[in-house]
């Protein structure tokens, strides 16, 4: 494969799973690329995780380490991340381990069939009852909103870098990603969606509830409808 690709793993409190996360990453991409890599993202961690990413990067050249000196949530990680990236290709793994490898496996089969390769959870069941009811709400509340018919938005994605270099992200929340598909997509960017199948999480606990990220949706997904579907804002568009 002649494409280059750039991993962002971000980290907030995974000093048991970032190991195994980017282990499994490395594993994949050195079958499939020659220009490859990987930056880490501590996200002010409270525990080892940026011992063990300081670690890993001491043991290969293509990983880099960034440390934010206070919490700036998964936004803020992708942004800046894509930022500090020099490949074609960008996909962000969280670093919870949490992600089957032939999943993203499945993924990399497109690159350079389409603009966005993006994913839904084939077996969502293994996580709370009430985290799916909201997934399906919002799921079909965004393709009402904004006239689309994706099967999840919130999914690991692999973007061109040049394609989020010409948006603009008005979120470093959680729903940077649904604002980043909308834009795109409603820009005529064309898309493939594949199932990806989850792992039962270890250790520690997903942040995904956390209040502020739950308050944090909603402000974004009410400010991207006025932008794209009111004020037909054309950088949106």
């Amino acid at each position: 494969m002649e494409s280059s690709i750039s991993v962002i793993i971000p980290a907030l409190n995974e000093e048991n799973n970032i190991i195994p996360t980017v282990n499994s990453v490395l594993s994949i991409l050195k079958d499939k690329f020659n220009e490859y890599e990987v930056i880490i993202f501590d996200d002010a961690s409270k525990d080892n995780t940026l011992v063990k990413a300081n670690e890993l990067a001491g043991q290969n050249n293509r990983i880099k380490v960034v440390h934010n000196e206070n919490t700036m949530g998964l936004g803020y990680n992708y942004s800046k991340g894509v930022k500090i990236a020099k490949n074609e290709y960008i996909i962000m793994v969280p670093g919870d381990n949490e992600i089957e490898p032939n999943s993203i496996k499945a993924m990399l089969e497109y690159i350079g069939k389409v603009d966005i390769i993006t994913t839904y959870s084939v077996n969502s069941n293994i996580r709370p009852i009430s985290r799916q009811i909201t997934s399906k709400i919002f799921t079909g509340l965004m393709n009402f909103l904004f006239n689309l018919n994706l099967k999840y938005y919130n999914g690991i994605s692999i973007h061109k870098r040049n394609l989020l270099n010409s948006i603009e992200m008005t979120t470093y929340g959680f729903a940077y990603h649904a604002e980043i598909l909308v834009m795109l997509l409603r820009k005529g960017c064309t898309f493939a969606q594949v199932g990806m199948y989850l792992k039962k999480r270890e250790y520690g606990k997903s942040k995904a509830f956390a209040f502020k990220n739950v308050i944090s949706v909603l402000k974004t997904t009410l400010k991207l409808f006025i932008d794209v579907r009111l004020k037909n804002d054309p950088k949106k568009i």
